[in-house]
């Protein structure tokens, strides 16, 4: 019987034949034998060494050889006693000796591995020996690769965000350190995979890399790493990436010797290390939806993958990707592993080694900018919430789960269903139409003055529940079949559209308004012009529930939001949660909304700060106004609430709210102060800090005029989106809430008119001398509506406008221009027109009394003058008011302008547009 340590040289050998090593005992000595030898007890002045390495006949490395069980870390002294002894035969009394650089403990189940030509030499563990041609090409390098990272020049911020060169300076610190592992955490939206390529970049220049991999856990994620290394260009090369380094995103086991970057998912790469056939479908499944085999699957040596291949892996979505049996795939090869998640967990820590290199959160990304924040409205159902009962004795569908063929059956006895059972076990299309239709109805007040539906994503259960979600929201929104589409993986199997070619659409086109999704586009994927999330179905998983969060995350400004949604107003500020299924209340998130106080006013919520509410939930909410408004300010308004701040920019204002109750931030405080006298941290300590950081971030609202500054600036952007009365739909009359709700705008804005009527020019015209109206000017209206929107930004047009449509029939709809729009809302307040009328209506009405009294006569206008009439009336329809100087314009000016009226109508001219003034405004 073999002796423990024959049996572990047995494997060894093995390994070493597997690596491309020829292994010879010292009687069968022959250098020539292949381009790597290693040779078993070789003498040195020592004692004969376990395996001598030879490469091209020079003798390289040593291996110390252990019985299995053996611990390794004190072996190490061994190997370099033989590692720096003579050798016999090559090293004589009288040369200088050179000690072999590559040193290797083994026990054939575990390997330790030592390049003492690293800087600071220090064994790592790893999968298998490496090949003589990889200790070959080492050997001609001038520097190591460890010693390499430590000689990076300093980083270019140019076009880099703060938190993205805080994560690649750190991370580059980690690479000189000689950490194998780092996370990277960084927010959704914050530019994770740009950061990478950076990384990846500086990498492959100053560290001169061989190759690197880039892991992903499904193909649409590694078409997306693609793209975004085909547009990288570095800043300190006028080049893009691919024109410099070869990139290649693996479709087979075949990987590029030329190719610097390889992309892959992770299936792939552990198929390609078992030798195996990967179906198409295992990569396009995330490993959030799929769950382990539960079955050894071991990963055995590929010669055509030799563990060196990769100098540096980087993991997107990281915390999916780093556990069971994918975790074989980074055991095998001797990389620098970096992870990259928004959502790492205690697992996620544990494996980077707590060597966070970059912990940039959801909240501080908000407060940069970067992100913007959510609010949660909610919509609940009977069914939703307690399920319901089938009765014995009811003929129902049944339908087959995978032909999706119906019989009909009756039912033999009770059926009870709970809620977790919908759309499993169950499926109630009633359930699902009273949610989409509830969902429709409660758009206008979820996103106020919008005339399309937002982007929205809804995500469904499965795959089945997508289809039924998809043909009821065509029918209850009345809309073609492109205004809804389903993007899953298993779209474009039967020859329809690929899932890239939806999502793309999804993403630049109007239509679809509404994807529906199981988990394509649930983690990772980047449709920044996303407003709604309607959560259809529950999520345990706190990491994905945050993943899938993260799709409404991104910031969009105002001109590429229009493009896809025409009638959005400003920059994206925040979007909105719709949850149908209870998953809010089901799931502690980290990440709650920053709104905790949503009832209060921004000046209330200023003035409770001042008078010394300083709770966590006021500087929360405060913080959250704060950041929307920042999203809509000019360069000049920026500047404006700078200077009342005393030089703060209102970024800065937000941080410091966060981190007045940041526990990070007060422990890294605390130890600042006591870092000279020594004083333990106690929390009597912690505390003081808490409270010296309030103050220092509430201070700037005792500044003279900046509560004002913000007041001015907020009542000419800000628009309160009511999303805090949840709808139960269950209960018959909901309506009438929606007409009180209603009827109070309609009095506030009477009360509003009738309080300024005789201050503003325009109401002073119309209240009180109405024989003027023909006077009201395009600029007294604008006057109005400016001081209107400052003072009572809930009563603007297109909110009162909204609140007659709920209460009585209006004539036409409604005006896009809100001049307009106010005008008819005036006339209506003041019961000149016995119903809410657009004025373009009115105008026209008017207009063709006029034309038919003045024409009763002998007075008979020619074609001409019908035309320059009727441009003149659309005019005042669209502009309120027709002066002399406005015929230098469009339209009248391409026709001859004024002069051209007075050719047609003579010394009438003048008395003529006076007339249309008063008669079309009657």
């Amino acid at each position: 019987m073999l002796t423990p340590e024959a049996l572990a040289r047995q494997q060894i050998d093995r390994m070493l034949v597997n690596a491309g090593w020829t292994v010879q005992s010292l009687k069968q000595l022959n250098l020539a034998a292949g381009p790597g030898v290693a040779v078993r007890e070789y003498p040195t002045d020592s004692g004969p060494a376990d395996y001598v390495l030879f490469v091209d006949r020079r003798p390289v490395g040593i291996i110390e050889a252990k019985p299995e069980g053996t611990v390794l870390t004190p072996v190490e002294e061994q190997s370099v006693r033989y590692a720096t002894s003579r050798l016999k035969w090559i090293t004589q009394p009288d040369q200088p000796r050179e000690p072999l650089r590559f040193l290797y403990e083994s026990t054939g189940a575990e390997t330790h591995f030592t390049d003492t030509a690293d800087p600071a030499p220090r064994a790592r563990d790893f999968f298998s020996f490496h090949r003589p041609e990889s200790l070959r090409d080492w050997l001609k390098q001038p520097q190591p690769l460890r010693q390499r990272l430590r000689q990076f020049p300093p980083l270019n911020p140019e076009g880099l965000r703060d938190c993205q060169i805080t994560a690649i300076t750190n991370l580059e610190r980690s690479f000189a350190e000689n950490r194998p592992r780092a996370l990277v955490q960084m927010a959704t939206g914050s530019g994770k995979t740009f950061t990478a390529i950076t990384t990846v970049y500086r990498l492959l220049k100053f560290g001169r890399a061989k190759r690197i991999l880039f892991l992903v856990d499904t193909k649409n994620l590694g078409e997306q790493a693609e793209q975004e290394f085909q547009a990288f260009m570095p800043n300190d090369d006028r080049r893009k990436f691919t024109e410099l380094y070869g990139v290649q995103r693996l479709k087979s086991s075949y990987i590029d010797e030329s190719a610097q970057v390889c992309i892959s998912t992770i299936q792939r790469m552990y198929s390609i290390l078992r030798g195996e056939e990967l179906e198409e479908a295992a990569e396009e499944q995330s490993l959030n939806e799929t769950k382990p085999t539960g079955k050894a699957r071991e990963v055995a040596y590929n010669p055509r993958v030799p563990i060196e291949t990769f100098d540096f892996i980087i993991i997107d979505e990281c915390h999916r990707s780093i556990y069971n049996e994918w975790k074989q795939v980074l055991d095998y090869f001797d990389a620098f592993l970096v992870g990259l998640t928004a959502t790492p967990d205690k697992r996620t820590f544990a494996f980077f080694n707590r060597n966070v290199v970059s912990e940039y959160t959801y909240e501080r990304a908000v407060a940069d900018g970067v992100n913007v924040p959510f609010d949660v409205y909610t919509i609940e159902t009977e069914i939703t919430r307690n399920g319901a009962v089938v009765k014995a004795g009811e003929w129902v569908d049944k339908r087959d789960r995978l032909t999706r063929r119906k019989r009909w059956e009756q039912v033999d006895e009770d059926t009870t269903y709970t809620a977790t059972a919908l759309d499993r076990d169950v499926v109630n299309p009633d359930q699902i139409r009273t949610v989409i239709r509830t969902f429709k109805e409660k758009l206008p007040e979820i996103f106020p003055g919008r005339t399309e539906v937002p982007k929205t994503l809804i995500f469904a259960k499965s795959d089945f529940h997508a289809d039924d979600i998809i043909r009821t929201v065509r029918e209850e929104f009345a809309e073609r079949n492109d205004f809804c589409k389903k993007v899953t993986y298993s779209v474009g199997k039967n020859g329809g559209e690929k899932p890239s070619e939806v999502l793309q659409q999804f993403r630049t086109a109007y239509y679809p308004r509404i994807a529906v999704t199981v988990d394509m586009i649930a983690t990772g994927t980047d449709v920044k012009a996303l407003e709604c999330l309607l959560f259809m179905r529950d999520v345990k998983s706190r990491s994905y529930y945050e993943q899938m969060k993260g799709r409404g995350t991104r910031t969009m400004p105002a001109d590429d939001l229009r493009k896809v949604t025409p009638s959005a107003y400003g920059n994206k500020t925040h979007f909105v949660l719709v949850d149908a299924v209870g998953v809010e209340q089901t799931l502690k998130t980290d990440s709650r909304p920053l709104e905790r106080k949503p009832g209060v006013s921004l000046r209330d919520l200023m003035m409770n700060v001042v008078m010394g509410d300083t709770s966590d939930d006021t500087l929360t909410s405060l913080a959250n106004r704060l950041t929307r408004l920042e999203k809509q300010l000019s360069p000049a308004e920026r500047k404006q609430l700078t200077e009342a701040a005393g030089g703060k920019t209102i970024n800065r204002v937000v941080s410091d709210l966060l981190d007045a109750y940041n526990p990070d931030k007060a422990e890294a405080l605390a130890k600042h102060q006591t870092a000279g006298n020594g004083e333990p941290i106690t929390d009597d300590t912690l505390s003081t800090v808490r409270q010296q950081l309030i103050r220092e971030a509430v201070a700037v609202f005792d500044q003279p005029g900046y509560m004002d500054a913000i007041e001015t600036v907020r009542r000419s952007h800000e628009q309160l989106i009511d999303v805090v009365n949840p709808d139960t739909v269950t209960y018959a009359g909901w309506q009438t809430s929606q007409t009180d709700k209603a009827g109070q705008v309609l009095l506030d804005f009477r009360a509003y008119l009738n309080a300024h009527r005789d201050e503003i020019t325009a109401l002073q015209i119309v209240y009180n001398q109405p024989h003027r109206r023909r006077e009201l000017t395009h600029q007294m209206i604008k006057s109005l509506l400016e001081k209107l929107k400052a003072d009572k930004p809930l009563l603007a047009p297109a909110t009162v406008w909204q609140a007659y449509e709920a209460l009585e029939t209006v004539n036409g709809s409604r005006p896009k221009n809100e001049l307009i729009a106010l005008v008819s809302l005036i006339r209506r307040v003041l019961e000149i027109d016995p119903a809410l009328t657009a004025y373009d209506i009115t105008v026209n009405r008017n207009f063709q009394n006029w034309v038919f009294r003045k024409q009763a006569g002998t007075l008979k206008f020619t074609e001409e003058q019908m035309e320059w009439l009727r441009m003149m009336k659309d005019f005042i329809a669209q502009s309120i008011h027709l002066d002399r100087d406005d015929f230098e314009l469009s339209p009248f000016a391409e026709r001859g302008g004024l002069g051209r009226l007075w050719k047609l109508f003579g010394d009438q001219t003048f008395a003529l547009i006076d007339e249309l003034n008063e008669h079309l405004a009657a």
